[in-house]
């Protein structure tokens, strides 16, 4: 009965969230890592994963990250294992991986679902408001006020000219 009830709350917390800056999650050091912290700030949201053809995409997410944060971009990656099972590894093999081949300075959550029933609260609320993950590298750009702006599916990189250009047009509202 006490899980039935808690399935409950947590739908009805679904159904109530106006913004991604109600969702808590792991960082991928395990800690409570409130999205209210970047209140403010313009996101773009990734599901990560290491083994996948679209990896090499950290590079540009890393460099993104770095030329648009002082503007006020954040890129999260949330790692999951949701596609192909290209990523399998703990969340210390994966902050690893991350830091060692790829230089990853933006911030990283602990691995969790994307897709299908077990999906994490977050990643059912950006489908909702901004249509269904595909793949691993899918992006969903968020507005300083958590709105989501707009998906980007995998194919499209991180360099991309439609990306940034949806990145600078959400930094100077």
């Amino acid at each position: 009965m006490k899980l039935a009830a808690a399935f409950t709350l947590l739908a009805m917390s679904l159904t109530a969230a106006n913004n991604v800056h109600e969702f808590t999650l792991n960082s991928i050091d395990g800690k409570p890592a409130p999205l209210s912290a970047y209140k403010g700030k313009v996101l773009l949201m990734v599901n990560v994963a290491s083994q996948c053809g679209y990896t090499p995409q950290y590079t540009g997410l890393e460099s993104l990250y770095r030329k648009y944060k002082d503007k006020g971009l954040v890129v999260v990656g949330f790692p999951a294992n949701n596609f192909g099972a290209q990523e399998p590894g703990s969340d210390a093999e994966i902050k690893q991986f991350c830091s060692r081949k790829y230089d990853v300075t933006f911030p990283m959550y602990s691995k969790i679902s994307v897709k299908g029933p077990d999906a994490a609260p977050l990643y059912q609320f950006l489908q909702e408001k901004g249509g269904a993950v595909k793949w691993n590298f899918t992006k969903f750009l968020v507005d300083a006020n958590g709105n989501v702006v707009k998906k980007f599916d995998s194919g499209v990189a991180p360099e991309s000219p439609e990306l940034i250009g949806e990145i600078e047009k959400a930094l100077k509202k």
